[in-house]
């Protein structure tokens, strides 16, 4: 038997109610990933330096958290600073006792990326020195002597916490 116009057109759109209606997940899934990698990049309250096996740092019961400023790692063969390789450690322990010439031109081109990004105010520029404990302290007075010669007066040097001053030990 034949069906009519009619009849056809209410059959189809009674089918169409009886299918089911599906949660997109794809979105729902979107919108999550979002919100992991934002809670995930702003929920860090720690200032974490740049750390190598190179370099093992001196202890202290140092309080205070370091802030985001120019690094400067020193190990037994290179001057690091923001992770590029500036001098080698031999060379400038043979040049002299007076200013590092490649450490000073790294600073003044941090101190000018900064000026032109906005970052640089009025404030004083802060570095940080992360140094070997067994660089020589020649090296190390040095290496501050640059740094404030490049207009980077208020250094901060790196140490390890040592583990009975977390709790305010005796």
């Amino acid at each position: 038997m034949k069906m009519s116009r009619r009849a056809r057109r209410m059959e189809k759109h009674y089918q169409r109610k009886k299918r089911h209606v599906g949660l997109n997940m794809v979105s729902l899934m979107d919108i999550f990933t979002i919100l992991v990698f934002f809670l995930l990049v702003n929920s860090s309250e720690v200032e974490v330096l740049p750390s190598t096996k190179a370099v093992r740092l001196p202890e202290s019961s140092a309080e205070q958290k370091p802030k985001q400023t120019v690094t400067i790692l020193v190990n037994r063969d290179n001057i690091v600073v923001q992770g590029r390789p500036v001098a080698r450690v031999a060379d400038v322990m043979r040049g002299g006792k007076g200013v590092i010439q490649p450490l000073l031109e790294e600073l003044h081109f941090h101190a000018r990326r900064a000026q032109r990004l906005g970052r640089d105010t009025k404030k004083r520029r802060q570095v940080t020195i992360l140094g070997d404990r067994e660089i020589p302290y020649l090296l190390l007075k040095r290496i501050m002597l640059t740094c404030s010669q490049a207009n980077f007066p208020d250094i901060s040097l790196a140490v390890i916490q040592r583990a009975d001053s977390v709790g305010g030990g005796a």
